[in-house]
This record gives C-alpha cells, structure tokens and sequence, in this order.
C-alpha cells in the first residue's frame, strides 16, 4: 500500500458479484446507525361493524343478494387468520393502487400515526381461482405499500353453492 493510498481512509470493499459489501466497522469509524422506516402497524382484533355492510354492498355486484348476505354472516362468525400482504395481492389478481389514490394515503396516515386498522374480509371465490376482497382493498394497499410481508389479519370465507333459487 502507498502513502496517497493510506491517506485516503478506509477503503469500500466489493465483492465479486459487483453489489457494495456491508459498510465494515472499523475501529477509527463510528458504527452506521440504521433507522427502520418501516412503521409498526397496529391492528384491531375484529374488522369494524361498518365493514360488513361494505363487504356485502360489494359481494351484491358479484353475486345474487342471498348468497352475498350468506358470505357476510360467515365472516361475521369466522375466526380471523393471518397472511402475508404480497399474498393476498397474488391471489386476488388486482392491482396495487398508488399513494396518489386518496383512501390508500388517508390508510397510510392512520397506520404512520400508529391508530388500528381493521382487518380484512376476504372470499374465496373458486371459480375464478381468485380471493375477493370484500372489504379492505385500500388498507390492503397501504399495508403492502409500508411492508409487503407484513401478515394481515383477515377473516375469509368460502361461499355457499349457488343453489337455482339463488340465481338473480
């Protein structure tokens, strides 16, 4: 090593793959302090009893009004479980909606400022080899948005078959 090379402070190394190694600790430098960003989000233990009306007023465009009424009193009794943010998004084929969209930050705001969201309510909808989320979409967004393995408490249902006399 040369004297212009040792006046020059530590070096950075690189490994072979091309990517920047962790930073070394070294004992003239001070440890770099890392801030997680992500926030901590705070959930509720059951969805809120506005989120069924929601729910059903949705599964009304999906399918007939009994069967839609069936799913909502299913969830309403069902256990809550838990799954990762990325996962539900695969399974319901939508789209992450940006923070541009004014439900997903007002979402995101609530989740910086630590306040409880309400969990999701999610149906499986076979057929189609896809979730439903009947209620929740926006939070959805603004959870995955912070963290997309954050595990989501949900509560999810099969629907019941549709019988003839449930046809619209």
């Amino acid at each position: 090593m040369t004297a212009a090379m040792a006046d020059a402070g530590p070096v950075e190394e690189f490994p072979i793959d091309g990517f920047l190694s962790e930073p070394q600790n070294r004992p003239n430098q001070p440890a770099k302090q890392t801030m997680n960003t992500t926030p901590k989000i705070q959930w509720l233990s059951e969805p809120e009893a506005h989120d069924y009306p929601a729910a059903e007023s949705y599964l009304n465009l999906l399918y007939p009004p009994s069967m839609a009424a069936k799913c909502v009193a299913k969830l309403k009794s069902t256990r809550i479980t838990k799954f990762k943010a990325k996962d539900i998004f695969r399974a319901s084929g939508l789209s992450l909606l940006g923070v541009s969209n004014s439900h997903v930050e007002k979402d995101r705001q609530k989740i910086r400022s630590g306040r409880q969201v309400s969990p999701l309510l999610l149906v499986r909808a076979p057929r189609h080899d896809k979730v439903v989320i009947a209620d929740g979409y926006h939070r959805l967004c603004a959870v995955y948005s912070c963290d997309e393995d954050a595990q989501i408490p949900c509560k999810i249902v099969s629907p019941p078959p549709l019988s003839p006399s449930s046809a619209r």
